[in-house]
């Protein structure tokens, strides 16, 4: 199974900058928000976790059909649960 993401940048200009990587962050309202495959065709969606956090949310995009995807918010304790999310992982999704 291939884990790496395709991403398109694009500048203000309109110039484009092809890459590939198995995971990317982007920093929004002083929070990194992390995407990375989760398997089966989904993406996962997590909030980096910071000190006094009790709990960190995953989001779940799924496709369902043509142009349908399905959107699960996953609420999990911070420090019960600490592994990547992922294919060969046995946590139901």
């Amino acid at each position: 199974m291939n884990d790496s993401l395709q991403l398109i940048l694009e500048d203000t200009d309109g110039t484009q900058l092809e890459t590939s990587c198995t995971r990317f962050a982007v920093m929004w309202q002083g929070r990194e928000v992390w995407i990375q495959q989760a398997g089966n065709g989904q993406l996962m969606i997590g909030v980096d976790v910071e000190e006094g956090d009790t709990e960190y949310a995953n989001l779940l995009l799924r496709p369902l059909a043509t142009n349908l995807v399905s959107l699960q918010l996953e609420m999990e304790p911070v420090g019960e649960d600490e592994h990547v999310h992922g294919p060969d992982c046995d946590h139901p999704h």
